[in-house]
C-alpha cells in the first residue's frame, strides 16, 4: 500500500521518532520534499502564478491535515507556500508526516495547470 493510500493514525507521544535511515526509506516515496540533515523534519516549497490560488491550495491542505489529524506548519506568500511536517509529540518525523506529505502531493497534483 502506498503511503497516499494510508491514514494518519494519532500519535499520543511516547514513541521514539523514526531514525534517519527509517526516514530515508520513507522518504523514497516523497522525493520532492526535503529531508532534513538530522532527519527531524520535512519540508517542500510550492510555486503559484498568484496569491488567491496560494491561499486556496493552503486552505485545502488545512482541510486535509484536520481531517487526518495532523498538522502542517504553513509559511505563504503572494505565489509560493512552504509546507513542513514533523511529529511534535515526539519532536520528530513519524511515519504519519509522510503519509500526509504524500496526500499533499497529491493534492497539489490534481490543480489544473497554467497554460
Amino acid at each position: 500500500m502506498s503511503l497516499a493510500e494510508k491514514t494518519c493514525i494519532p500519535c499520543k507521544g511516547g514513541v521514539p521518532p523514526l531514525t534517519y535511515d527509517q526516514a530515508r526509506t520513507l522518504h523514497a516515496e516523497t522525493p520532492l520534499w526535503q529531508l532534513a540533515a538530522d532527519a527531524s523534519r520535512i519540508e517542500r516549497r510550492f510555486q503559484f502564478p498568484n496569491f488567491i490560488t496560494t491561499l486556496s491550495f493552503v486552505n485545502q491542505v488545512g482541510a486535509l491535515c484536520e481531517s487526518e489529524w495532523h498538522h502542517a506548519d504553513f509559511s505563504f506568500g503572494w505565489g509560493y507556500c512552504s509546507i513542513v511536517f514533523y511529529t511534535h509529540k515526539i519532536k520528530g518525523l513519524h511515519e504519519n508526516d509522510f503519509i500526509i506529505a504524500a496526500k499533499v502531493d497529491q493534492l497539489f497534483d490534481q490543480l489544473p495547470k497554467a497554460e
